[in-house]
């Protein structure tokens, strides 16, 4: 019992020291883009341009304003925690899946002659995979976790919606894909059923 609470206690203190540091990332980083008057912008994804493809996953740390990136720090630090508790592997594996899947997403269908950037495509796809992981590992207690999520942040949603010409919806919803993909490509190997050892009759 000891040895599991500890486990349970290092994965918490791991997943919350790797939240921590990226959205310390992201608030260093809109400092240093205010502070070069939004240089770091062109860093940000306009649609169908070849070389434009690089900066899909440096999009995915930027933002446009103290607003944008407040406005994505505690969805990304609650859901990026809960996602990280199931192993820090696997948490990369799925954050950057999402990240491409977004990025390429927007990279394709986003308006010509727009900048889209932002971590809000991770937020949604840590959404999607959270929601979805506990069906697909088959795992009752991560299929709680994702109700609850649902309940607290489906709202998030509306968000896949072309309802604001000022917000990348496209981001949003490939990035919920995205989440959703990872869930699946990144599940759980079941475990073998033990072996049943023979009857003997005397």
């Amino acid at each position: 019992m000891t040895g599991t609470r500890t486990g349970t206690s290092a994965r918490a203190v791991t997943a919350g020291a790797l939240m921590l540091g990226w959205i310390a990332l992201l608030w260093v980083l809109e400092s240093v883009d205010l502070a070069t008057g939004q240089a770091l912008d062109t860093y940000g994804i306009t649609p169908r341009e070849p070389g434009e493809l690089l900066d899909i996953v440096p999009a995915a740390f930027l933002h446009s304003g103290w607003e944008h990136v407040a406005s994505n720090t505690l969805p990304l630090l609650v859901l990026g925690f809960i996602a990280a508790l199931g192993g820090i592997r696997r948490f990369a594996a799925v954050a950057l899946t999402v990240i491409v899947v977004s990025g390429l997403g927007v990279w394709l269908t986003a308006p010509p002659n727009t900048v889209t950037l932002g971590a809000s495509g991770v937020v949604f796809g840590l959404f999607g995979y959270l929601l979805v992981r506990g069906f697909v590992d088959r795992r009752p207690l991560d299929i709680v976790v994702g109700v609850v999520i649902a309940v607290v942040y489906g709202s998030l949603l509306w968000g896949v919606l072309p309802t604001d010409s000022g917000i990348s919806w496209q981001g949003h919803l490939f990035g919920l894909i995205g989440g959703v993909g990872a869930a699946f490509a990144f599940r759980r190997p079941r475990r073998a059923p033990r072996p049943v050892p023979p009857a003997f009759t005397a």
